[in-house]
């Protein structure tokens, strides 16, 4: 909503399409011109954009399930040019929302229809490269992979998304990443240890720094996966490691995804810690050859992919425990990588199995929830025994050393009530592995489309905590609103037990 008295400008743009879209004949009302003239100012008219066929590249992200183009987007082209976009933001008491590079899939940005859309993909410099105390600084639109060639060939940066190409530190950062590393070397929260952050008023605060454990409340935590909600991180400093002295790279294959879950299982309880630890199983398999031509066996249920690290010696060893516990469970083939190449070729085929979905299925559904590894084998039972009923392929690939799946149900979007289908299957999945002792997210975020289960996960006293935590940064909630929150909640609301807020009671909101 505009501030009163603001003249508006009114244009006849197409209405948003998808989820939560009006009539195709809808006219979207479209920000103050003064404060599109505001923005001009701040970063060049060039770089804001107006033009309903300009904005169309930004109303979704990842996730094409929901798609809605905001009123306008600025490109700021410093982290000066965003303190005063969003204080204008503030100003004008217009929502807005921070996006990177929108690779994430959770809905999380997805523009506000009237508000603001600040595109941070000109923020993409390595503002320093401190070996000696194992840490670099960047710029939110820095890629994740970037930051490891930066560091290379003696360091790296552990957290490693399947789309760390194209992904983002700042959506990182957001969304609290892990990747095919994080079973032993942890999360993005885990490397953050500074942070230059615009709150919501347009004020500029620096937390944490260069060092690991700074004393004093860790803001730097609570702002890591808060999904866009406390404000935008145009600085971020970020721990690095020392490259490991060797790899040893390996996969088990077995005829079913339950055996390879039993695997895990025994790999972990013999002390073994991966480096990395992975799932594919037969559908994922067949999409991820027809693309990269891996050498993986079609014949299979279930690919299992541990990759070792440390020392040379260390390697060894504990490869050979491995390929025990492989024998012992009953693979029918091994492999090894013998060389950087064949490694290469091994991690090819697991970091394209999204993308290469579209090989088995013109539309796919990408869920993300984690279960305890001892709950593997029978939540995959339920996950398949839900794919037959529904009559949808379900396609699973997860980080199987903390138990982070995301099962991909496979539709077709052309053919009416599919998506709507497919959603409610994938709801069920959530479900099943809350009720085995799970969470309903992992890696991707609640954003705007797993807001609904909040509620299934937490209490009601949990969600006021949260909602007390995100008032004291954004006291007027115009930062990424209507994602996380399961409910619309305003700052000042009394917690406790439930009350129909004032919105329901108009009918412009319900309670999810």
């Amino acid at each position: 909503m505009l501030p009163p008295g603001a003249g508006s400008v009114l244009a006849a743009l197409p209405a948003p399409r998808g989820k939560n879209a009006g009539s195709d004949d809808a006219r979207v009302e479209v920000i103050d011109a003064g404060l599109v003239g505001r923005f001009g100012q701040i970063s060049g008219p060039d770089h804001v954009l107006t033009d309903i066929h300009q904005l169309r590249t930004y109303e979704s992200d990842g996730l094409r399930h929901y798609q809605r183009p905001p009123s306008v987007a600025v490109l700021p082209g410093s982290a000066d040019e965003v303190r005063q976009i969003v204080l204008a933001c503030h100003e004008a008491k217009v929502p807005w929302v921070a996006r990177g590079a929108g690779t994430g899939l959770s809905g999380g940005a997805i523009p506000v229809e009237d508000g603001v859309l600040i595109v941070l993909t000109r923020l993409k410099s390595i503002l320093e490269v401190d070996l000696d105390n194992e840490c670099v600084v960047v710029e939110p639109c820095v890629t994740n992979a970037a930051i490891s060639e930066a560091v290379a060939p003696t360091h790296f940066y552990p957290p490693d998304p399947s789309s760390q190409v194209v992904s983002t530190i700042g959506g990182n950062v957001a969304e609290n990443s892990g990747g095919l590393h994080c079973f032993k070397y942890g999360f993005t929260t885990n490397y953050v240890t500074g942070l230059e952050i615009v709150l919501p008023d347009g004020d500029v605060v620096t937390v944490g720094g260069k060092e690991l454990d700074r004393p004093g409340y860790d803001v730097v935590g609570a702002f890591v996966g808060s999904e866009g909600t406390l404000g935008i991180a145009t600085k971020v400093t970020l721990r690095v490691v020392p490259l490991a002295e060797a790899h040893k790279t390996t996969v088990g294959y077995f005829d079913s995804i339950e055996e390879a879950g039993q695997a895990v299982t025994d790999i972990v309880a013999a002390g073994i810690v991966p480096a990395a630890i992975e799932i594919m199983d037969e559908l994922t398999i067949e999409a991820t050859e027809s693309w990269t031509h891996a050498g993986y066996p079609l014949d299979v249920g279930a690919a299992l992919i541990v990759e070792l690290d440390g020392s040379e010696a260390e390697c060894e060893a504990r490869l050979g425990d491995v390929m025990e516990i492989y024998e012992r469970r009953g693979a029918t083939d091994t492999r090894i990588a013998e060389d950087e190449e064949e490694r290469a070729l091994i991690w090819k085929a697991r970091k394209a199995a999204f993308a290469a979905m579209g090989y088995l299925s013109p539309y796919y559904y990408v869920q993300d929830s984690v279960i305890p590894r001892t709950r593997l084998a029978e939540v995959l039972k339920r996950i398949n025994e839900l794919s037959e009923e529904f009559g949808f392929k379900v396609a699973n690939v997860f980080h199987a050393g903390d138990g982070n799946l995301h099962p991909l149900v496979c539709y077709d979007a052309r053919n009416p009530g599919e998506l709507e289908k497919a959603e409610e299957l994938s709801g069920k999945i959530l479900t099943a592995c809350l009720e085995a002792g799970g969470s309903i997210t992992g890696e991707h975020g609640v954003g705007l489309d797993k807001k609904k289960y909040m509620a299934d996960m937490f209490s009601e006293q949990d969600l006021a905590a949260f909602q007390r935590l995100r008032c004291a940064f954004d006291p007027d909630q115009l930062a990424n609103p209507d994602k996380v929150m399961p409910t619309p909640r305003l700052c000042g609301e009394v917690p406790g037990p439930y009350r129909k807020h004032p919105l329901e009671q108009a009918g412009v909101a319900e309670r999810l």
